[in-house]
């Protein structure tokens, strides 16, 4: 009986400091809210990389070369640059419109995926202020890295990704570490994948864990009322007793599931062999490529500094005003997102 006591002390507890977070994470999202109401929640970076290639270059240059070299390479490249712009001004007046593009640009996004999707809160507005601007013959780059996560979140983002194809701008997806499962649902709405040599790609396949700790309540005489309406409303349960029927359901809906990614993933990249390739393996390099998986073996930093020889590349980001206390909030909501994500999800284990 001693024991039984420890543990309901200890679950009160438990459920005490929990509550506690709950509240405070609410009254930092209500804060949040507010602010971005406010106008104050962030704002936009974008930065050439062209302008950062040639600085890397630069200092290079300057490491390496005697000074009065450096310097006769440093003007010729200033005045190379003064001229294009000269160019660019004069071929912008003679075409009666100062913000056409004299070169085509391409736009760069980038996506750091967790088990929530969270970033998609960031890739929705970068997505909406390059549609401001962008048109058929730029480009959006999406360097993207995500081993999956929940289902709703990696949907959201992958039809931000539809918007860019729904205006005509060709999109580019390049992956340098991984996209799996969730990852690769946004992966297959580009209209090219490139993929590093090691990038882990694949995972087509949906899966769920759910702990259960009903046979330790019942050994202690603890009862739990599990009350619902609706035959279906609650398959499988943390606390209470799990039935067949209940199992059975609950595989069904993780099977639809599974069904409509594959359709999904088929309708955006027809040349694939579902049966092959949505069994929930991953493949890396070469084999994601036989497989059809990925379009070319590159990574971003050699696709993006090779298009920066014709075109000019820009990087947008969208970058939230956080004070320090919001930053602590965040890190433990994003803890406790990640507790509440290995209940179920797309991510690739």
């Amino acid at each position: 009986m001693d024991h039984l006591y420890d543990y309901l002390q200890f679950l009160a507890e438990t459920v005490t400091v929990v509550a506690a977070v709950l509240v405070v994470l609410s009254a930092a999202a209500a804060f949040s809210l507010r602010r971005q109401q406010q106008g104050e929640s962030g704002h936009l970076e974008v930065r050439k990389l062209n302008e950062r290639l040639l600085a890397l270059k630069d200092s290079l240059r300057q490491a390496v070369l005697p000074p009065a070299q450096f310097k006769k390479l440093h003007r010729r490249d200033s005045k190379s640059h003064k001229q294009e712009q000269k160019q660019a001004v004069k071929l912008a007046k003679e075409d009666g419109d100062q913000g056409h593009p004299v070169r085509p640009r391409i736009f760069v996004l980038r996506f750091e995926g967790d088990m929530q999707a969270s970033s998609v809160e960031q890739l929705r507005t970068e997505i909406t202020a390059v549609l401001t601007l962008a048109g058929t013959s730029d480009e959006v780059v999406v360097c993207l890295e995500s081993p999956g996560g929940a289902v709703h979140g990696y949907g959201l983002a992958a039809s931000q990704l539809d918007r860019v194809r729904a205006h005509g701008i060709p999109l580019v997806v390049v992956v340098d570490k991984v996209a799996a499962s969730g990852g690769y649902l946004m992966a297959a709405v580009a209209d090219r994948i490139l993929a590093a040599p090691f990038a882990v790609i694949g995972s087509i396949g949906v899966l769920a864990q759910i702990p259960n700790i009903h046979r330790l309540l019942k050994k202690h005489d603890v009862d739990v009322e599990l009350l619902t309406a609706g035959k279906y409303k609650r398959t499988l349960t943390v606390l209470g007793e799990n039935t067949e029927e209940g199992r059975q359901k609950f595989v069904e809906e993780l099977e639809d599931i599974h069904a409509l990614f594959q359709e999904f993933v088929g309708s955006r990249r027809p040349q694939l062999d579902m049966l092959e390739v949505a069994t929930g393996e991953v493949w890396y390099g070469d084999r994601a490529l036989a497989r059809k998986l990925v379009d070319e073996l590159c990574t971003s930093d050699e696709y993006l500094a090779r298009a920066c020889d014709d075109k000019d590349v820009y990087e947008v980001r969208w970058v939230e005003h956080k004070r320090p206390l919001e930053r602590l909030l965040a890190h433990a909501e994003g803890a406790v997102a990640r507790l509440a994500d290995r209940v179920t999800g797309m991510g690739h284990r």
